[in-house]
């Protein structure tokens, strides 16, 4: 893996506002298994192989950043891998799926009800019972192992800073950057589902399950969800575009493009004390703006 490289930005609004603005750039740690996703992985692959798995089996919607990541860990480790994908079969298979083929993932898809039984261990034994003696991985990566990796994410930043931000889905790499400052800093996650504050209870639930301390250092913030998962509004286009052009640092319109717009807006209004230095992570996801092309003729 390519060590991660923190890149200044430098802005109008930064120097108005007097703080600084730091991103970590885990978008570049692997062209595939990158950001959080290689993160949530590390651990479980590991165990993986010591469980004498071959076949590691997860579960994912179509242009899930997970399937993608899972798939090429899979081809890069040497073991056969396995999607249970949400929903209907189309053809052609779009940008995130056609990936992981390529990288020898065998598909099968499930209708959506179906779907909702991924995390039931009578579904979880049917699925032993038809593919063998698999490895499972949760929807997202997230569990223990995946904390344990997530919270490495803190360990190599070398400055001193106030607070740290991160995009969230299932709330797995906010808890392993909660659980690994132990205490420390402040932590600003940055929903992208619509109704995104049932993530503090999820996010609770593993720090404490994974550190043992109900630590209190962090917060959700819920507003910038631009109308849900993968929902996207024309301002957020231009954001990301005028940010590319700015920074040379590509955002996706799911989860780094949204987090990053929420955070200027906060610098704008004054969130920030002044002297405050935050870093934000880009948690990579940016296999899935293919697939938005493709599918909205999106420009992202």
């Amino acid at each position: 893996m390519e060590e991660v490289p923190l890149q200044k930005l430098e802005d109008d609004l930064l120097r108005e506002q007097g703080v600084e603005l730091w991103v970590k750039r885990e978008d570049l740690l692997h062209p595939h298994i990158s950001g959080n996703k290689w993160r949530k992985l590390k651990y479980n692959l590991q165990e993986a192989r010591q469980q004498g798995h071959h076949s590691l089996l997860t579960f994912g919607g179509a242009y899930s950043n997970h399937i993608a990541a899972t798939a090429a860990a899979g081809r890069e480790y040497g073991l056969k891998t396995i999607g249970i994908i949400r929903g209907e079969e189309h053809l052609p298979l779009n940008p995130t799926l056609s990936f992981a083929t390529s990288c020898s993932m065998e598909l099968h898809y499930i209708s959506r009800e179906k779907y909702k039984l991924k995390a039931e261990p009578d579904f979880l034994e049917e699925l032993q019972q038809q593919f063998g003696n698999v490895y499972v991985l949760p929807e997202g990566g997230t569990n223990l192992l995946a904390i344990k990796g997530c919270a490495e994410i803190v360990q190599d930043i070398p400055l001193k800073y106030d607070y740290i931000c991160s995009a969230m889905g299932t709330g797995g790499t906010l808890a392993g950057i909660v659980a690994g400052l132990a205490g420390e800093k402040q932590v600003l996650g940055f929903p992208a589902l619509k109704g995104g504050e049932f993530l503090k209870q999820e996010v609770a639930e593993l720090v404490q399950a994974y550190s043992g301390h109900p630590y209190s250092n962090w917060q959700l913030i819920s507003d910038y969800h631009f109308g849900g998962y993968a929902k996207v509004k024309p301002e957020l286009l231009t954001f990301m575009e005028e940010f590319r052009q700015k920074y040379h640092i590509p955002l996706d319109p799911i989860y780094t493009g949204k987090m990053m717009y929420g955070l200027f807006d906060l610098i704008r209004e004054g969130f920030f004390a002044r002297g405050s230095r935050i870093v934000v992570l880009h948690t990579g996801g940016l296999q899935g703006n293919a697939g938005f092309r493709e599918r909205l003729g999106l420009q992202v």
